[in-house]
């Protein structure tokens, strides 16, 4: 889309055309679908009250990803500091994740998003480090040592190596 998306018009738009994205990368963050959807709605509140222009469809959308992440990390930082209800029914280390995801999700942060973007989302590492601030060779370096992480992690390696 060309033109520029400001106010309602924006809001509109994004709101039928990136909810679901804005859904999984606050799922792949925070793994709990009521506190993904207290951020998509979060997103989604923040676009209806923000009064800026976006140039296009991909910077408005880059725009609800950055804002979806940092909703994350604001949310992770007030965990951290109150008990959650959920922490008493957590998993035990013990049991094995039974998907791919899983083990993306288990990445430090930086790596998890990188990995996640490119993956399931399908940004180049250019367009991911505008999303999240970094330059382009950072977000490559991200995806190598994320994707060698998963790969020790996948295939039995250890830590010590």
């Amino acid at each position: 889309m060309a033109v520029k998306l400001r106010g309602r018009d924006a809001f509109s738009y994004a709101f039928n055309e990136y909810m679901d994205t804005v859904y999984r990368v606050a799922y792949h963050n925070t793994q709990s679908e009521a506190d993904a959807q207290d951020i998509t709605q979060e997103t989604f509140m923040k676009l209806l009250d923000d009064s800026r222009s976006f140039k296009d469809a991909e910077h408005l959308k880059a725009w609800l990803i950055r804002v979806t992440i940092n909703l994350c990390h604001n949310l992770y930082r007030s965990a951290k500091k109150t008990v959650r209800l959920d922490e008493s029914f957590a998993m035990p280390e013990s049991v094995q994740a039974e998907s791919v995801l899983d083990y993306v999700r288990a990445l430090p942060e930086n790596y998890k998003n990188a990995i996640y973007l490119h993956y399931y989302e399908g940004y180049t590492a250019e367009e991911i480090g505008g999303i999240l601030g970094a330059k382009t060779n950072t977000v490559l370096s991200w995806l190598s040592r994320g994707r060698e992480i998963l790969r020790r992690q996948m295939t039995g390696g250890f830590d010590g190596e």
